[in-house]
């Protein structure tokens, strides 16, 4: 093991008495404020009436939760105020509320028709009103929400308010990688509204969700549609060049249900792979209603190879998940992609290099992402974003670097781990189940995703295995990690590991072996660089050096691939504010390395 370098990369405070510079990608300097994010967010069940709300709202920061008496200036919304993008560049300090207001402005008002009003994400509580009417609010930072307001709606003006507090690391709710004190692998917190705001109308009697499960040894789609009543419903998809239809009349919802269930055979579909990432078109008219999305067969499982190993499968097939790990920060907007176009710059910039998988690193992306995922083809496993109290270095740093083994001796479903890793209050807990619960929810009918990462390291871990259950219960279409890196408890459908330090090695496990951490090279860019003093494992001079080094480890990857292991993941996709181990620069202008496979 490389202890100096374990010991140095475990101090980030160094990093954070130098002096920061500013840095934009080439999306970033292109923001129009009058034409920001505009495209459909929500690609998975899309209607055609829809109103976009980005641009510029008017803002305010007090000390109380009462109404301010006028605006501090004005702010551009989806971009979080701490941003450059957003145009305000200020802190939300804990105990401070965050004002949003703007006003609505709708023509008419169609008979018949309801209006739903849509965040996509807001960091972290978040009440809203129309009209002065308190309509709803939302306690998660990372998980959309919808409020009906068809009641207080009225034609012409109309005043939409919301207001926000973000404690950080105070209040035990899932965090991510934000920090009130950045430094080293921890970046700056942001908060208030960070994914689009939206509208759509639609008919009283609507189609509230749809599930979609492909049944790949079946030949067969699963459709679960819900509605508001029972309708009938025309469900149409493009299959073979041909177009399928299927009728279903309302009389064959179950009895006082709005619920209805049919499987459709799929005789030689195209399977999906990151190689030809085939998508079927999908529509379905439900009464009034009329909706688009896609779907895609394929599946994701664990059996053994020619020569008996655990192997992560596709398809029925051993299949390699070589990825990338990516944090989602942005130098000009943090959590908020800048453009569409940005976000599909990072996935095939990633392809390009020889990625096929994403690890998705304790963040949730708007919807387009993974739609960008989903066509271009990359498989992400996603994690769920971490919370809890504060982390104990010596527990989830320190000690696991040193002595990996001794982890997996710690269980994390006893009174005294729960207050080991900052899990003590049920509440806390009862909250981040219902938060995983919807992040399932919200993802399932999104073909890229292959696997859920429950734990990272042991940030808020508590009853690994118990969830692992619950998660397996809510979806079987995928795989598992229940702890990755450390304080495994023997479960999961993969054995994972970090490995930055040592030998890269593949150990026996009845599960597949996966590196789900490893690399970690830092290599500054001259007038790419965040900090003077910037962060990383293992220091290259150059990108001569860089690039040796990322040949050197694809060679150990491949032999490893030949004594099983099945997946790795490198870190990172980019720099993020001090950390310097990403393939690109943080303003994604330069790429550090050559092809990686």
């Amino acid at each position: 093991m490389r202890l100096f370098d374990a010991l140095k990369a475990s101090r980030p405070g160094k990093a954070r008495q130098t002096r920061h510079h500013q840095l934009t990608t080439v999306w970033g300097e292109q923001i129009d404020p009058e034409c920001v994010l505009q495209d459909y967010p929500r690609p998975q069940l899309r209607r055609k009436t829809w109103i976009c709300l980005n641009g510029t709202w008017q803002y305010a920061i007090t000390r109380s939760g009462s109404r301010p008496g006028h605006a501090a200036g004005n702010i551009l919304v989806p971009f979080s105020p701490e941003t450059r993008a957003s145009g305000v560049s200020r802190r939300l300090k804990p105990g401070e509320y965050l004002w949003y207001m703007r006003n609505v402005n709708l023509p008419m008002l169609p008979d018949g028709q309801r209006l739903l009003l849509h965040f996509g994400a807001v960091d972290q509580s978040c009440t809203v009103w129309w009209n002065g009417h308190l309509v709803g609010r939302n306690e998660s930072g990372y998980l959309p929400f919808s409020i009906d307001v068809t009641k207080e709606a009225r034609q012409g003006k109309n005043m939409l308010r919301v207001r926000v507090r973000d404690d950080a690391e105070g209040s035990r709710r899932s965090r991510g990688k934000q920090s009130s004190d950045p430094g080293g692998m921890y970046y700056t917190a942001q908060s208030g509204i960070w994914q689009t705001v939206w509208m759509e109308w639609v008919p009283e009697n609507y189609l509230k969700e749809l599930k979609i499960t492909p049944c790949f040894d079946e030949s067969r789609v699963r459709l679960e549609v819900e509605m508001v009543q029972p309708a009938d419903l025309e469900i149409r998809m493009c299959w073979k060049d041909d177009l399928y239809t299927h009728r279903v009349r309302k009389r064959e919802f179950a009895q006082e249900s709005s619920r209805y269930t049919v499987e459709l055979l799929l005789p030689d579909f195209h399977p999906w792979t990151p190689e030809t990432p085939f998508l079927y078109d999908l529509q379905i008219r439900a009464g009034e209603d009329l909706v688009t999305s896609y779907f895609a067969m394929r599946k994701f499982s664990v059996g053994m190879d020619e020569a008996h190993r655990p192997r992560i499968m596709l398809n029925n097939e051993p299949y390699f998940f070589n990825g990338v790990l990516d944090q989602g920060y942005w130098p000009e907007s943090l959590y908020t992609p800048p453009s569409d176009e940005a976000m599909k710059a990072d996935i095939r910039n990633m392809k390009a290099l020889g990625f096929n998988t994403i690890r998705k690193h304790l963040k949730i992306e708007p919807l387009r992402w993974y739609y960008h995922c989903d066509r271009i083809g990359m498989v992400v496993w996603q994690d769920m974003v971490n919370g809890g109290g504060k982390q104990q270095p010596l527990l989830t740093v320190y000690l696991p670097t040193a002595l990996p083994w001794i982890t997996e001796r710690v269980p994390d479903d006893r009174p005294w781990s729960y207050r080991l890793f900052g899990r003590k209050n049920p509440q806390d807990r009862l909250q981040w189940e219902r938060e995983c619960e919807r992040t399932v929810g919200l993802l399932y009918n999104c073909p890229c995703i292959g696997l859920w990462t429950i734990f990272n390291e042991g940030w808020g871990q508590y009853d690994a295995l118990r969830l692992e259950r619950q998660i397996r219960q809510m979806d079987s279409t995928r795989l598992i990690d229940h702890a990755s890196g450390w304080f495994d408890q023997g479960g999961g459908d993969i054995k994972s590991v970090h490995n930055y330090f040592r030998t890269l090695k593949v150990k026996n496990d009845r599960r597949p072996f996966v590196i789900s951490e490893y690399g970690g090279y830092s290599c500054t860019v001259p007038e790419h660089v965040y900090s003077d003093i910037p962060y990383g494992y293992h220091r290259c001079a150059s990108t001569e050096e860089f690039s040796a080094q990322l040949e050197s480890l694809s060679r150990t990857i491949q032999k490893l691939r030949e004594k099983g292991l099945s997946g790795a993941i490198y870190t990172q996709l980019s720099d993020v504010e001090e950390e310097t181990n990403g393939l690109y620069t943080w303003d994604r202008k330069i790429c550090k390395a050559d092809k990686f496979f």
